[in-house]
C-alpha cells in the first residue's frame, strides 16, 4: 500500500506543472483574444488595434521568459512559481478595473492609431509578463523533480502543454466564451481561476491568508467595476462587437441609438419612429434611379431602420438584409419597432460573399458597413465589389 501511495504521489507531482502551464497558456490566449474586444469600443476594431495587442503581448512574454528563467535559477521553489500565478491573476483583475475606470478617458484623448498601443501597454503588458515567466520556471522545477530526464525533453514537454493550452484558450474564447458571456465576465473569471490555481498549492504557507484576502478583495472590486450601473437599455457583447441601445435627446427630440463599439449604427426618433440620421435618408434615391423596386438588398442591418423604411414605402417589394452580427434582427424587433414582416429576409452572412455565391439580382442595393477611414472593411471598397 505504501509503495502505491508513493507512486501515485510521484505521478501527481509530474502532472501538476504540465497542468499549470496548460491552464496559464490558455489564460494568455483568452486575454489576448478579448483584448481586441476591450479596446475596439474606444479605438475601433482596426489593424492598429490588432497589431498593438499582438505586439505588446509578445513583447511582454519575451521579457517574462528572460526574467522567469533568471528567477528560477535563483529561487527554484514551487511556492515562488505558484505565487507568480496568483500575482498574474491579480494583475488580470487590475486590468479589468483599469479598463472600466480609465479606458473611456484614454479613448477620448488618444488617436485611433496611437491609442491602442498606449492602452495595450497599460492594460496587458503586466499580466502577459507574469504569465510569460511561468514556462521557464516550470521547466526548471520539472528538471529538478526528474533529474534523469534530459532538459531538452523537459522543455519540449512543457512547451507542448503550454502551446496546447494556448490553442484551447484561443478556440474557447472565439467559439464559446465571447459568443455566450460578456467580456468583463470572461476577464474576471480568468483572473479568479489564476488566483485559485496559484493559492491552492500555497495553502500551508504563512502568508496564504493575506494573499487570499487580497485576491478576494480584487475579485469583488473587479466584479463591481464590470457590473457598473448604466442608463443604457441594452448592453452586451455580440459575436463581433459590443452592442448597446441607449435613449438620448438628439436635435431636441427623444431618440434611441444603436451602437456597435464606437460606431453609432442606427437611430430612431421616439416621438414618430422616423430616421434620426440624415445619411440613412439617402436610401430614397431609388425613387429617382429605379422607382420600380420589387427586390432590395441592404448590406449591414444595424438597427434595421433602412429595411423598415423600404418595407413601408414599397408594399409589394421583398427586402433582404445581410448582417454578420446574428442578434441584430431580434434587437431591432425589441427596441426599434421592426415588425415581423414576411417580406423581410435576414441572412447572417458577409454581404460580398452573398453577392458572389447567390445568383440573385436586386433592383436596389444599399451598402452601409462603414464607420470611419480607420474601420472600412477593405473587401467592400474594391472595384470587383461595386
Amino acid at each position: 500500500m505504501t509503495k502505491r501511495k508513493t507512486s501515485l504521489g510521484d505521478r501527481g507531482k509530474k502532472v501538476v506543472l504540465p497542468a499549470a502551464v496548460f491552464i496559464t497558456g490558455a489564460a494568455v490566449l483568452v486575454i489576448e483574444v478579448v483584448a481586441t474586444r476591450i479596446l475596439s469600443p474606444y479605438f475601433g476594431n482596426t489593424i492598429f488595434t490588432v497589431s498593438s495587442v499582438i505586439s505588446v503581448v509578445l513583447a511582454a512574454l519575451s521579457c517574462g521568459y528572460v526574467i522567469g528563467g533568471k528567477l528560477s535559477d535563483k529561487r527554484p521553489q514551487a511556492s515562488v512559481f505558484f505565487g507568480i500565478i496568483a500575482a498574474s491573476g491579480l494583475s488580470v483583475l487590475l486590468l479589468q478595473i483599469i479598463s472600466d475606470t480609465f479606458l473611456p478617458q484614454l479613448g477620448e484623448k488618444l488617436s485611433l492609431s496611437s491609442g491602442p498601443l498606449v492602452s495595450a501597454v497599460i492594460l496587458f503588458f503586466l499580466p502577459s509578463l507574469l504569465m510569460g515567466m511561468l514556462s521557464p520556471f516550470a521547466i526548471k522545477l520539472q528538471s529538478l523533480q526528474a533529474p534523469k530526464q534530459g532538459i531538452g525533453s523537459v522543455a519540449g514537454t512543457m512547451f507542448f502543454w503550454s502551446t496546447l493550452g494556448s490553442i484551447f484558450g484561443s478556440l474557447s474564447a472565439g467559439f464559446l466564451l465571447i459568443p455566450h458571456f460578456g467580456i468583463s465576465r470572461i476577464v474576471v473569471s480568468v483572473g479568479a481561476v489564476l488566483i485559485v490555481l496559484g493559492l491552492v498549492p500555497l495553502a500551508t504557507a504563512r502568508k496564504f491568508r493575506l494573499v487570499a484576502g487580497a485576491g478576494a478583495a480584487a475579485i469583488i472590486l473587479a466584479s463591481i467595476s464590470s457590473a457598473r450601473i448604466s442608463t443604457v437599455l441594452y448592453e452586451h457583447d455580440g459575436v463581433y462587437e459590443r452592442l448597446r441601445v441607449v435613449d438620448i435627446t438628439y436635435k431636441g427630440r427623444p431618440t434611441r441609438l444603436f451602437e456597435q463599439d464606437r460606431s453609432i449604427s442606427g437611430g430612431m426618433h421616439l416621438d414618430d419612429g422616423s430616421m434620426a440620421f440624415d445619411y440613412t435618408k439617402y436610401y430614397s434615391l431609388y425613387k429617382t434611379f429605379q422607382p420600380q423596386v420589387s427586390s432590395a438588398l441592404v448590406i449591414g442591418g444595424g438597427a434595421f431602420t433602412i429595411p423598415k423604411a423600404l418595407l413601408h414605402d414599397l408594399p409589394a417589394a421583398r427586402v433582404t438584409v445581410s448582417e454578420i452580427e446574428p442578434s441584430l434582427y431580434s434587437l431591432s424587433q425589441r427596441y426599434f419597432d421592426l415588425s415581423n414582416d414576411p417580406r423581410l429576409t435576414t441572412t447572417t452572412e458577409d454581404g460580398r460573399r452573398l453577392l458572389q455565391e447567390k445568383p440573385v439580382s436586386y433592383d436596389m442595393i444599399f451598402s452601409d458597413v462603414y464607420y470611419s477611414l480607420f474601420s472600412i472593411p477593405p473587401h467592400f471598397t474594391t472595384e470587383e465589389f461595386f
